[in-house]
């Protein structure tokens, strides 16, 4: 829970970041997110696909007093059952993991000032998926991958072209996601989308701080 400040709703997020360690070390996993929330992150991923439910279990107790100092929502990724033992404030489930009723009831619920707990959100690749996922009752999507990405591998690009026609279709918030960074960015908030999730650009930005700051300024 995060007691001290209140939580940053999902309408008012914009920039979703991912501590993903396919990019850094365990041993980078504390000073990365200091740097992505000092620089404005609304909301942290934990994702760890090589790792045991055990390990991603203690990085995430790590992280989770340095979040909720920041009033940051803290997501777990695939494992909606380590939510409670770690504290996190919700879990992403992908097109192949649990449904969001499933996920909903392994994180457990609690409410917080602001937002109803757990927050479940689901990957989508297609409007029909996000139309769906919206029917299941997602709190939020991943809308991609617009670009061909190594953090998808084998998934092909959906491009930019269904971005506005999701965005009408769908009410909840839309996190678009896949090989975004600040070099296409402005591109993709043409193409309709409002909220993004940038992943290597970020982990592998010289200077996190200012990347995230650069981003979030140009973000509606």
């Amino acid at each position: 829970m995060l007691d001290n400040h209140p939580v940053k709703t999902l309408l008012q997020s914009r920039l979703y970041g991912i501590l993903d360690l396919g990019y850094i070390s365990s041993a980078e996993l504390r000073p990365v997110a200091e740097r992505m929330i000092e620089g404005g992150v609304d909301l942290l991923q934990l994702r760890a696909k090589n790792a045991t439910e055990e390990e991603i279990e203690s990085l995430g107790q790590m992280l989770i007093p340095l979040t909720e100092a920041a009033g940051v929502p803290l997501i777990i990724n695939d494992f909606p059952q380590l939510v409670p033992s770690i504290g996190a404030q919700g879990a992403h489930v992908g097109q192949d993991d649990f449904s969001i009723d499933d996920a909903r009831w392994r994180a457990g619920r609690a409410l917080a000032a602001e937002v109803a707990l757990p927050i479940i959100g689901k990957s989508t690749h297609s409007i029909e998926q996000a139309v769906a996922a919206e029917q299941q009752g997602a709190d939020y999507i991943g809308f991609g991958p617009l670009f061909s990405t190594p953090t998808k591998p084998g998934r092909p690009a959906i491009g930019l072209e269904e971005l506005r026609r999701v965005h009408e279709l769908v009410k909840l918030p839309i996190f678009c996601i896949g090989g975004i960074k600040l070099e296409n960015l402005e591109t993709v908030i043409k193409a309709g989308a409002r909220r993004v999730v940038i992943v290597s650009g970020i982990l592998q930005a010289s200077d996190i701080v200012g990347y995230c700051r650069t981003v979030t300024a140009l973000l509606p």
